[in-house]
């Protein structure tokens, strides 16, 4: 299943780089750093670093949800012991008394 989603996109990317050969010159700004480099070749690293970038903070965003998920479960367990615990309790007059009909019926 994967080969089939992944496939389409490989041939594309293939496609792309066959298609933009011409050489680009890189610079990085504060220097006079300069490197001349495929087209297809850096726009498919900047793709590749922003996709990891973005990897990155959904990952980050999962842990996060992940640990609120844990922490409601453990409240809710907690809860539910509480729950047990009352009604294992036996019940006070008041309570059994409200449960009676009341007189004269």
């Amino acid at each position: 299943m994967r080969l089939l989603l992944a496939a389409p996109v490989l041939l594309i990317l293939v496609i792309f780089a066959l298609s933009n050969r011409q050489v680009v010159q890189l610079g990085l700004w504060p220097t006079d750093i300069m490197v001349d480099a495929p087209l297809s070749i850096t726009v498919l690293v900047a793709a590749g670093l922003f996709f990891i970038a973005g990897a990155l903070m959904t990952w980050g965003s999962s842990v996060l949800m992940g640990a609120r998920a844990r922490q409601a479960e453990r409240t809710v367990r907690q809860l539910e012991a509480e729950v047990r615990a009352l009604k294992s309790q036996p019940r006070t007059s008041a309570g059994s008394a409200m449960a009676l009909p009341p007189p004269g019926e």
